[in-house]
C-alpha cells in the first residue's frame, strides 16, 4: 500500500510536495514527540523556522 502512495506523489502535483516532520517538545511532560506534516517545498523553510 504505501508502495502505491509513493508512486502517486512522484508524478503530475505530488512533486511539488514533501513530507517534514519536526520534533516538538511537550510543555507537560517533557518528552520529545513527532509532528509529521505534507507541506508543498516552498513552504519548507518558512515551517522549520517557526
Amino acid at each position: 500500500m504505501a508502495k502505491k502512495v509513493v508512486a502517486t506523489l512522484k508524478t503530475g502535483d505530488g512533486r511539488g510536495y514533501a513530507k517534514v516532520i519536526k520534533m516538538v517538545k511537550s510543555p507537560k511532560s517533557g518528552a520529545y514527540t513527532f509532528k509529521q506534516q505534507m507541506i508543498s517545498t516552498d513552504e519548507v523553510k518558512a515551517y522549520f523556522k517557526k
